[in-house]
């Protein structure tokens, strides 16, 4: 098979996957009809809770997510979706006394989790900078720079030039900054930092106003000078108020995912010079996951690598969406025959044991061998239609324009 018919066959397969199995699986299992907005746990089986709480970031991911559907396919249902998710997040979400928005609703939409998480704030910029891109709805934008403003002024750290985890509900210092039970209480984290990269890529792209472009130079140029291991190739997870490391673990989704997200912002920031570096950057993450994080036998990315050197050799479903992309653009910059290797070995692994052909949508996490790991969720705080959905988008483009390219 020639690498335009590989080409050609990734992407009929994302798109088939995108249309005939997330988006629609989102559209009507989770949809909360009688309580509003989305259901927030949803069992691998496809029973809601509909007593669980619903989070931000999962309402802000669903909203880019039928946003992004939307731009691309102007159907009546995913315009439907998005506007549903927009509402939801604005009359539930945003604190009218302090701006942003909470961290966690109960069911019926009452404030659960106050706390004004700079990841969550970040998404919700995303969410709302996408969902102007697709409709043209001036308040979303509105409301996208007042979180940007709210992020700027309340979140970053004036002397170190970081953005702090989190904070309280009027902004001010908290104990606990964690953004889950899982993760280091550091001031800084390479997720928090990637994700406000994310969101103002998005941002500066549909805003006229001169400083979300300006600060995502400097996010850029944080994540490159910072948190990217030059030597190792890997992303550092955690930092104190100094930027001094705090953990020596190694997240493999997350290397995989940064190293196709500050192609993006470099594009956006428009800087050759700056876009060369991350462009060489992209590539050592991708060499890196390549030689320690990847599953050369059966296809996929593990898990991650403690401090203590042991691998987690399960496999999550957003490494494997992020892993698809990542090695796509890899190949674009590198040419390289191993990367493209590794994005169809990768899809194909997900094809055969992430997706849920008969009940739909994707398994949380599956081990080594393909096999869904028992007491886990279709939906939840963190498992969305994000990851996957994004990545079906970005494999039907970034495969067309490899054969635009000509790439061998």
């Amino acid at each position: 098979m020639t690498t335009a018919d590989l080409l050609g066959t990734l992407r009929a397969s994302a798109e088939r996957e995108l249309r005939g199995d997330i988006l629609p699986y989102w559209a009507t299992r989770a949809v909360d009809r009688e309580q509003g907005g989305f259901f927030g746990a949803i069992s691998v089986d496809g029973h809601p809770d509909a007593s669980a709480g619903k989070g931000g970031v999962l309402n802000a991911r669903i909203l880019w997510t039928f946003s992004a559907a939307f731009r691309r396919w102007p159907e009546p249902l995913y315009r439907e979706m998005a506007d549903r998710a927009f509402e939801y997040l604005l009359a539930h979400f945003w604190d009218p006394e302090h701006s942003g928005l909470y961290w966690e609703v109960d069911h019926l939409g009452r404030m659960l989790q106050a706390r004004k998480q700079t990841y969550g704030q970040a998404f919700g910029v995303y969410g709302l900078a996408e969902y102007f891109r697709a409709t043209g709805v001036r308040a979303a934008l509105d409301r996208a720079m007042r979180l940007f403003e709210d992020i700027e002024a309340r979140a970053l750290d004036p002397a170190n030039g970081g953005y702090w985890e989190a904070r309280g509900r009027d902004w001010q210092p908290i104990d606990d900054i964690r953004l889950s039970d899982v993760d280091l209480n550091a001031p800084f984290s390479m997720n928090n930092h990637l994700h406000v990269l994310e969101a103002y890529t998005t941002l500066a792209l549909v805003c006229e106003d001169p400083r979300p472009r300006a600060r995502l130079r400097a996010v850029l140029e944080l994540v490159l000078d910072r948190i990217f291991d030059a030597q190792s190739g890997h992303l550092i997870l955690f930092f104190d108020e100094h930027w001094r490391s705090m953990s020596g673990a190694i997240s493999y989704g997350h290397d995989i995912e940064a190293s196709w997200l500050i192609c993006e912002a470099a594009g956006v920031v428009g800087d050759p010079a700056l876009a060369a570096r991350a462009q060489a950057a992209a590539v050592k993450m991708a060499d890196a996951v390549l030689a320690a994080g990847y599953d050369a036998e059966l296809g996929g990315v593990y898990k991650d690598r403690t401090a203590d050197g042991h691998l987690e050799t399960d496999k999550e479903w957003w490494p494997q969406a992020e892993a698809v992309v990542g090695y796509l653009n890899a190949y674009r910059i590198s040419g390289r025959e191993k990367h493209l290797a590794a994005a169809i070995k990768t899809w194909d692994f997900i094809d055969a044991f992430v997706i849920d052909h008969r009940d739909g949508e994707w398994y949380a996490r599956v081990s080594r061998e393909g096999v869904p790991l028992p007491g886990l969720t279709k939906v939840d705080f963190w498992k969305c239609p994000y990851h996957d959905a994004r990545a079906m988008l970005e494999i039907m483009d970034r495969t067309q324009q490899l054969e635009l390219a000509g790439l061998p």
